[in-house]
């Protein structure tokens, strides 16, 4: 099959080993919260450590004790190979203590400690320390602001404009100087914050990212999924709703809607993507959710095959979904190395063009005369997708179709997502027969972007004059207009 003539994609720069998820959108960060725990920057560091996936670049802890007063460890790496160490948790004593993981950017630019969060500062009426998942919108404008009133910018995370606004709240409280700086920012917010004596945790008006409560033993617990109360066997309490701020002492919660009331839209992708399969998610199990869009896959785009294949491991809901409603069979015909680290090897050149097969083996005895079915969750730049596709096929099938867990990826996020530019995007340059010649594959077909509602429940697929969830991936649909995007020259699609 030839190739048709695109223009080629703009250079990116990424690790040699993350080859394999460097085709894939990100999450930029995960959080966790504790109070009235013994240690509670040990339990901080397993909710971390389940949280992971969100963030693998770097990680950070803040405790506060009443004798010791506020310590922190901010640390590049995985949780495992900083925070399980004695002598480093020895250093975070005390009953009260946030966390948060970050992700990597896409980007030539190094990574800098004073990026890592949690963000700390001390204010008149004592210190504070603020761990944020998602992104600020209006971040430009407000750092512009901030500077020409005198802030000093520490880092260059969006996330610090929420201290210097509470530096110059004029709020007696913390959490009054929370609300006040909170009001004044725009986009997407899923926040953990601390004081000496309060965990705090903020949701914004839209739920965009999601944040949940938990309790173990007399304590509580904030964190971005279940799948992290879990972990320390805490018992999933509720989810902190759009729009809500909660402060939590050592025995009491306390409710407030410091925003105006807006009706909720929560990222979508969370199902399809960067939640663990194993948490619940406005009520929903994630696992079951991508099953679904299997089914839906199936009942949309059902081809003649041998074998329903996932690529590891994303994939494997949506495929079992597939395999049960087409019966076609499921098999595992690609098989994920999960021990291959960030620093396994000097990325060489001729080493770096092996990085996929470092992650991902073809199954090969399964694979010969075989017409098979590949799921994915998605396409972005669509390289990965072309070498797996070669791999399959050096491996002796016969055919390979492409059946995609999600609608086409065409626009960019700007909520916390880590993400190509526009131009990047392969579905953005290109029809769906296109993508299938360019990938080489016999066939291509998305989820429709009703079977994705209707996989989460909207039995009648999306309301476009009032869709339940954030989209914009998909269709453009900013719930929250990007001003320092635009401000660059983005144009949304109204403007197309």
């Amino acid at each position: 099959m030839s190739e048709p003539m695109i223009p080629p994609l703009p250079p990116f720069h990424h690790d040699l080993v993350d080859d394999a998820d460097a085709d894939k959108l990100h999450e930029e960060c995960g959080i966790f919260g504790a109070i009235g725990i013994k240690d509670a920057a040990n339990f901080v560091a397993l909710g971390l450590h389940a949280l992971q996936h969100r963030g693998q670049e770097a990680g950070g802890i803040v405790s506060h004790d009443p004798e010791e007063g506020f310590n922190s460890a901010r640390r590049f790496g995985y949780v495992r190979d900083n925070f399980t160490k004695q002598s480093l948790m020895k250093t975070l004593p005390g009953p009260l203590a946030i966390g948060h993981v970050r992700y990597s950017t896409s980007g030539g630019k190094a990574p800098v400690i004073r990026d890592v969060q949690p963000f700390f500062g001390e204010f008149s009426m004592g210190g504070a320390a603020i761990a944020h998942n998602g992104n600020l919108t209006n971040a430009n404008q407000l750092r512009r602001e901030l500077i020409g009133r005198g802030a000093i910018f520490q880092s260059a995370s969006d996330s610090e404009c929420i201290i210097h606004l509470m530096a110059r709240s004029m709020g007696r409280t913390i959490p009054d100087r929370i609300k006040e700086a909170l009001r004044q920012v725009e986009g997407a917010f899923s926040i953990v914050a601390m004081t000496r004596s309060k965990l705090i945790g903020v949701r914004d008006p839209l739920g965009i990212r999601p944040l949940v409560m938990g309790k173990i033993g007399g304590g509580t617990v904030l964190a971005s999924e279940t799948c992290a109360l879990d972990i320390i066997g805490a018992e999933f309490v509720r989810e902190i709703e759009p729009g809500e701020m909660v402060i939590i002492s050592d025995d009491e919660v306390t409710s407030y809607r410091p925003f105006e009331e807006v009706k909720p839209r929560p990222c979508i992708f969370e199902y399809v993507y960067f939640s663990r399969p194993d948490s619940l998610l406005g009520g929903k199990s994630v696992y079951e959710v991508r099953r679904e869009i299997g089914r839906q896959l199936a009942l949309e785009s059902y081809v003649e095959a041998d074998m329903v294949c996932p690529v590891p491991d994303s994939g494997t809901p949506a495929a079992i979904g597939f395999s049960q409603e087409s019966g076609i069979p499921f098999e595992m015909g690609i098989v994920r190395n999960q021990y291959v680290g960030r620093t396994f090897i000097e990325p060489t050149e001729q080493i770096r063009n092996m990085g996929v097969r470092l992650k991902l083996n073809v199954n090969k005895s399964l694979m010969k005369g075989k017409r098979v079915i590949l799921i994915d969750d998605s396409i972005v730049r669509g390289t990965t997708s072309r070498k797996i596709k070669d791999m399959i096929l050096e491996a002796g099938a016969k055919e390979v179709h492409f059946r995609i867990a999600s609608p086409p990826t065409v626009w960019p996020d700007f909520y916390g997502v880590d993400m190509p530019t526009r131009e990047e995007l392969l579905a953005a340059r290109m029809s769906e027969d296109e993508m299938a010649e360019y990938l080489g594959v016999d066939s291509l077909k998305f989820v429709s972007i009703d079977g994705l509602y209707r996989a989460v429940g909207e039995e009648d697929g999306r309301d476009p004059e009032n869709p339940a969830y954030h989209d914009a991936v998909f269709t453009g649909d900013y719930p929250i207009a990007p001003k320092d995007q635009i401000e660059q020259g983005f144009k949304l699609k109204a403007a197309e």
